[in-house]
């Protein structure tokens, strides 16, 4: 687990703009660096270097880069616009996270604003022989960068916004998240199993958004000092408001007294914001997969071929952590926190549920979807196969009251007794 400030950096840097100011910062200080070689350099390097090779390509590149950056930025907007459009609004963020994209744009503007200084640098005379040399040398590894990067470029817009590689990109957040929810289901801390002890100290959050980080860290050490017990009833993911704890605290000194600074260092652990993330959401990603599913079966799109290769999908996701065995004891870390679970009727439903309701009428949609809960049952986790079972009933009793063909009832009533 990671602390909260970490999250905070690991978040900022993910950011369109970071990584394009470093590539610009790197840029400016490359064409200044030229000025500051310029007397450890032989002086008797060719002095028309800088004035006639540097000067024609620094201004093609300045006068290409630009546009190639408007361009680019263009298409990524397109193709976050066509993935909200076409797949689901929850997949845009994954989108505006791409490395390759973001490398490409940093890129291009970076080496736009180098050879816009540079330009500036040699009319204004700043350069001497040998700092026209170095500069002439780092164009070269700069058109050699832009050469690369648009080639890479090029290659990826070819599935860039489609649906297919939004659901893959969707596929590796949903992954990821559920793989670290089986190895942690509970975060490192105590399963709280029943309900939060009578008298324990109720803490709300004062702002209403989502429960985007949860620092274990951080409660533990709250818990430490005060001795006490925090029972945590919100997971990553959850709604927030002021009229719901958020937590309950109990102290294990009855004749303690409660400090009420505690109650904002406990806020101070839970970061919320306006939309969920997928880090420590497991539920989130297989929501996003979920929507592109049930979109694809809308009216409007008329897609069933991509509903079910969502089904599959999902199916990837939640089968390589399912073949394992859970554990009967997972290892507590955090002795002093006790966090709520996460329940695979929740998992199963954020899954599967949308699409057996838009599917119900289709009866390849209803026979794919009893195939993929048939798999994921056949997993050894007890509780995934009891709520793949518990829900293909439902899927089975939904879809046997759409279809009017009796053919089609039988055939998904047979797929159902194979599960």
């Amino acid at each position: 687990m990671i602390s909260k400030q970490w999250w905070i950096l690991v978040r900022f840097l993910r950011r369109l703009w970071v990584r394009a100011t470093l590539y610009c910062v790197v840029a400016i200080f490359v064409a200044l660096a030229a000025i500051a070689l310029d007397p450890f350099m032989p002086s008797e390097l060719p002095r028309k270097v800088g004035t006639d090779a540097v000067d024609a390509i620094l201004s093609i590149i300045a006068s290409s880069m630009l546009a190639v950056t408007t361009f680019s930025m263009t298409t990524l907007v397109s193709a976050t616009t066509a993935a909200s459009n076409n797949a689901t609004p929850r997949a845009t963020s994954l989108l505006l996270e791409d490395s390759t994209s973001q490398r490409a744009l940093s890129t291009f503007l970076g080496s736009f604003l180098f050879s816009l200084v540079g330009l500036i640098a040699l009319n204004t005379e700043l350069y001497g022989a040998g700092g026209r040399f170095v500069l002439f040398i780092a164009t070269l590894v700069v058109v050699a960068l832009i050469v690369v990067t648009l080639l890479q470029w090029i290659d990826h817009l070819a599935g860039l916004g489609r649906v297919a590689e939004t659901i893959s990109r969707v596929e590796r957040a949903a992954s990821k998240a559920y793989q670290a929810h089986r190895r942690m289901p509970y975060l490192g801390c105590v399963p709280l199993r029943g309900e939060v002890p009578d008298g324990a100290i109720e803490i709300q959050h004062n702002r209403v958004g989502y429960l985007q980080h949860l620092d274990i860290q951080a409660l533990s050490s709250i818990a430490e000092e005060a001795g006490a017990d925090i029972y945590v009833r919100r997971r990553p993911g959850g709604l927030c408001d002021p009229s719901t704890p958020i937590a309950g605290l109990v102290l294990r000194d009855s004749g303690a007294t409660y400090d009420p600074s505690l109650t904002e260092r406990i806020r101070a652990a839970f970061t919320l914001g306006e939309r969920r993330s997928y880090d420590q959401d497991p539920r989130f990603g297989l929501i996003a997969l979920s929507e592109i599913g049930s979109r694809a079966l809308s009216p409007g799109l008329n897609d069933p071929g991509t509903a079910i290769d969502v089904l599959a999908t999902l199916v990837r996701v939640l089968l390589p952590d399912a073949e394992e065995e859970e554990p009967e004891d997972h290892e507590v870390q955090h002795p002093h926190v006790h966090l709520t679970p996460l329940s695979e009727d929740d998992l199963i439903d954020s899954a599967f549920m949308p699409i057996s309701r838009d599917g119900a009428g289709m009866i390849e949609i209803a026979i794919r979807l009893q195939k993929a809960l048939a798999a994921v049952a056949a997993a050894a986790h007890p509780d995934l196969r009891l709520a793949a079972t518990r829900l293909s009933k439902i899927a089975e009793r939904r879809a046997l009251e759409h279809l009017d063909f009796e053919v089609d009832r039988e055939r998904l009533t047979a797929e159902v007794a194979k599960l």
